[in-house]
């Protein structure tokens, strides 16, 4: 999880062009294989080499396919720095603290412009992205449907709205789910994406705390690290997968049949509801979990793309593409502390 960090100014002027890209009105599979044969070795190499230095990249990587998919469908928007124009998604409730790795993704962008410039949307990339996190954790792999292309707007209000929170109730995560066309068991096997990654005290203190299916030891131990007063130890982590928070298996699953699932939403699959049966099953099944994990990405992966003329092939993935013309603005970056975020500023001509 990432949180705000102070800001160091380094300023650099780009002229953001438009591409020229085009897209069918249907995803596929070998959408690319044509006009960037490279694409997927050229993703997985950057992908690669940000996990082997931080393997909690992984899960910050699907977090954003994820996020950005339940906002307004597969469109990228949730890559978009804020504008005069609109407030983006990055400071969402559901967001702030909570999603990472976008220099990955301004890496992985830049590598593919190298090698296929203006052809390749943001929001195709999210996607690949999520599927090589999983596989490269030790997951299931899948053939990623492509053909995406990239918003030119995001929305705060519909992010703080659209992304189910780790307090959610069986029956809100169902029809949420339900209302993007997937399953209950959609739900059951995309959650066990919880299988890696790591969780903000703030939102777990009230269940480790307050809740009574929850296992004691497990709580406390969570408590060590998580005072029970708001304010204190907001930003500290604790591993959503008690065993293997690095490795994508199953069990996630396995934990929540001991009341050892860290967020509310999770201990919700099973609690004595309509999706005990699936989590028993995945616990014990892990090749049922990786093919039912695979579809359901696949599935995700289809809410409301922009195809053929709708949308852009944005340049700069955290800045929609400005048209030709020579009365528009500059940009400038600033970077932070890393020498790798940045986020665009406009500056006059």
């Amino acid at each position: 999880m990432a949180s705000s960090s102070s800001m160091t100014l380094g300023v650099s002027t780009l002229l953001v062009l438009l591409p020229l890209g085009s897209a069918n009105a249907q995803l596929s599979t070998n959408f690319y294989s044509s006009s960037c044969p490279k694409l997927l070795p050229t993703v997985k190499s950057v992908v690669q080499s940000a996990i082997s230095s931080e393997a909690s990249l992984g899960a910050s990587l699907l977090r954003l396919f994820f996020h950005d998919c339940f906002v307004n469908g597969c469109d990228g928007s949730i890559l978009l720095d804020d504008t005069s124009s609109f407030t983006g998604e990055k400071t969402a409730l559901p967001n702030r603290n909570s999603v990472s790795g976008f220099y990955v993704i301004d890496d992985i962008k830049s590598a593919v412009e190298k090698v296929c410039p203006g052809v390749v949307s943001c929001a195709d990339i999210l996607a690949i992205t999520a599927r090589d996190s999983v596989t490269i954790l030790g997951g299931p792999t899948w053939n990623v449907k492509l053909g995406r292309r990239d918003s030119k707007t995001a929305s705060l209000s519909a992010a703080n709205t659209g992304i189910p929170a780790p307090t959610s109730s069986l029956s809100q995560l169902i029809s949420r789910f339900s209302a993007l066309g997937l399953s209950s068991k959609d739900l059951v096997a995309l959650s066990g994406a919880h299988t890696i990654g790591q969780g903000r005290c703030s939102t777990f203190r009230s269940r480790i705390y307050n809740e009574t299916n929850i296992d004691s030891t497990f709580a406390k131990t969570r408590q060590s690290s998580c005072p029970a007063t708001s304010g204190s130890g907001d930003d500290n982590l604790a591993p959503l997968d008690l065993l293997t928070s690095t490795a994508f298996d199953n069990n996630y699953f396995k934990n929540l049949l001991q009341n050892k699932g860290l967020f509310h939403s999770d201990q919700q699959l099973f609690n004595g509801g309509s999706t005990d049966s699936t989590v028993l099953g995945y616990s014990t099944n892990p090749s049922s979990f990786s093919s039912d994990f695979s579809a359901a990405m696949i599935r995700m992966g289809d809410i409301s793309p922009l195809t053929a003329s709708n949308g852009e092939i944005r340049k700069n993935c955290r800045t929609s593409n400005l048209p030709p013309s020579e009365d528009q603005p500059l940009l400038f970056c600033v970077f932070d502390q890393d020498g790798r975020h940045h986020s665009p500023h406009r500056l006059q001509r």
